[in-house]
């Protein structure tokens, strides 16, 4: 029971994700850069969970000094270089090719997890992978349009910021077996606003927090964004492979397409719709081959 819990946890949180741009979109409109929605996102974001967790349970935001580095790498690499690499090729490109790119992660994730962690690399791995991305491309509608010029630097850009994504997962993974889910992901959120916001100007910037429209971003971006997001995540990377939660996080650019069809709108094709259900489909695929191990292991106990 675990195991299906862990799994839709990963799924509401990558969903969670999924409704960045929505927030990202609207502070961008009030003149805010990449950097300095990074800045507010961690920023604000370390200050409520550290809080919550200093009343609720202080004794989770105890860590040892050699478990530093670790959560240096969660917040600088895994979210802050990830975050700005993200919404730079937002704004260089569009937010749909932005996705796609970003959704390269799971193969990086998959590579790295063979190396540092020895999960395998099957054969359902490789179908999931394919499914999610040639889906996701799809549902973005970047196919059949592949003619379209991207410039090389927003390729590059976006390819880093799935790389820098991937390491989320891996550094997570990896520092779950000492922590509990909240502690990793508050110090993770506070060593990424650590590096951040000294260098974010956001001081210069007073007047822009005087709008209500801008803090119902902030807001948004802040405690479904971050904060339930990477909480959720963070939980199930606990409980399942890393490649997995990865491949399962490609669910997060349907939300995007859905919020536009719900919120503005927008009207899906016909091969957006298949899309949609291939990254589904490769998320079932996912969560299947797991259960069916398990299944496999309990016929062999009886």
């Amino acid at each position: 029971m675990r195991n299906y819990f862990a799994y839709l946890v990963t799924i509401i949180g990558a969903s969670f994700w999924g409704l960045t741009g929505l927030f990202v979109d609207g502070l961008y409109k009030e003149g805010f850069t990449a950097w300095e929605i990074v800045a507010i996102r961690l920023t604000i974001s370390t200050i409520i969970l550290m809080s919550l967790i200093a009343i609720i349970a202080p004794g989770k935001l105890r860590i040892q000094i050699k478990h530093i580095p670790h959560f240096i790498g969660l917040g600088v690499c895994g979210i802050v270089l990830f975050n700005w690499f993200y919404f730079t090729v937002m704004t260089q490109t569009s937010i749909s090719i932005a996705v796609v790119l970003l959704y390269t992660a799971p193969v990086f994730v998959t590579v790295l997890s063979r190396y540092f962690f020895n999960e395998p690399i099957t054969n359902r791995k490789i179908v999931s992978l394919v499914l999610s991305i040639f889906g996701c491309s799809l549902a973005i509608q970047l196919i059949p349009v592949g003619h379209m010029q991207i410039p090389f630097i927003s390729v590059a850009f976006g390819l880093l910021s799935a790389f820098f994504c991937g390491l989320y997962s891996i550094i997570g993974k990896k520092i779950s077996r000492h922590y509990n889910f909240l502690t990793t992901t508050v110090y993770a959120l506070c060593m990424g606003s650590v590096f951040i916001l000294p260098t974010s100007g956001l001081w210069n910037k007073i007047d822009a927090f005087q709008s209500f429209d801008v803090w119902f971003n902030i807001g948004g971006i802040v405690i479904i964004s971050t904060i339930s997001a990477y909480t959720l995540y963070t939980y199930g990377l606990t409980h399942i492979e890393s490649s997995k939660a990865a491949i399962l996080g490609a669910l997060e650019p349907i939300v995007a397409v859905l919020i536009g069809v719900i919120i503005f709108d927008d009207h899906l094709s016909f091969l957006q719709v298949i899309g949609i259900l291939l990254v589904i489909s490769a998320a079932f695929v996912t969560v299947y081959h797991r259960q069916r191990i398990i299944y496999r292991h309990t016929k062999t106990e009886q």
